[in-house]
């Protein structure tokens, strides 16, 4: 004779969590939480999208590898050659790595948040985080972060090859800072402009061509103005230039009059600013 099967305790609900929301009678009920998402979680999710792509380890290395590369065979060139450094400063020759390291970091700049509008990824992020300045500052803060301790560091180990190999006056403490901490925050911020630029342009070429046309073409337009005419325009692209701006941190800039000393980061700052707030103003009004 078979025993009957024991009764079943009827299937109680689980008790709703506090932040948890009742949905009408007839819905599925989640025992998770519902909340919306904090600073806190974007910048979690921000960091996990750009240390899993591929294309932010490649652009990373290729800017650490041309800093490392470029400051180490210039310091072996001037040391084999027995040339005399006499009034240059020992870490200007970090400069030319860090300025092709730039084209790098814009390149990065503009991906961290172009390559979203490219691909319609923006969607789900936008989704998870509908607050447009909370997921740009996010971006921004990681970015940000992430350039400026790669460049200070690399810039930094660079200063210290070079100054141990060349036979040459001890750089002081104020030129050590604005060699490695300034070029790192000049750097940084400037890529916090290519993000800018990615999203008030959300095309990723474009935005890359634009950049480097911002850093490179009043340059090369400056050192073809020969006319008398054009004097005076043409010391100001000078002065101006991202790459003259650059070489102030090292004490070896073109020109004789124009921004000096940490006056070059507080016009970048205040350049990326305007353009932060143009990128916010345009996330918000602008459809995905």
């Amino acid at each position: 004779m078979t025993t009957p099967p024991a009764p079943q305790a009827p299937y109680q609900q689980p008790a709703p969590q506090q932040g948890y929301q009742q949905p009408p009678q007839g819905f599925y009920t989640s025992p998770i939480p519902l909340r919306p998402a904090t600073l806190g979680d974007a910048i979690a999710s921000e960091w996990t999208k750009i240390r899993s792509v591929r294309s932010t380890m490649w652009t990373l290395g290729v800017m650490t590898a041309l800093l490392l590369v470029i400051g180490v065979l210039t310091a072996v060139a001037v040391s084999a050659s027995d040339a005399q450094m006499n009034d240059t400063p020992v870490l200007s020759l970090g400069f030319f790595g860090v300025l092709l390291g730039t084209i790098c970091v814009i390149t990065l700049g503009v991906m961290t948040i172009a390559s979203e509008y490219g691909t319609g990824m923006i969607r789900t992020t936008l989704t998870a985080c509908p607050s447009r300045g909370r997921v740009l500052g996010a971006k921004a803060l990681v970015f940000f972060l992430l350039t400026f301790v790669l460049t200070t560091v690399v810039t930094s180990v660079v200063a210290l090859i070079q100054s141990s190999m060349l036979d040459a006056a001890s750089p002081s403490g104020e030129e050590w800072l604005r060699a490695t901490v300034g070029v790192g925050l000049y750097v940084a911020t400037l890529g916090l402009l290519a993000l800018a630029v990615g999203a008030l342009i959300r095309h990723s070429a474009g935005a890359i061509t634009l950049m480097i046309g911002l850093v490179l073409l009043p340059l090369v337009l400056a050192l073809f103005m020969f006319a008398d005419s054009l004097s005076t325009l043409r010391e100001k692209m000078l002065e101006y230039s991202i790459p003259n701006q650059l070489s102030i941190f090292y004490d070896s800039s073109v020109t004789e009059s124009g921004p000096s000393g940490w006056e070059p980061l507080w016009i970048i700052l205040v350049v990326t600013a305007i353009a932060m707030g143009g990128a916010y103003l345009s996330m918000n009004q602008r459809d995905v």
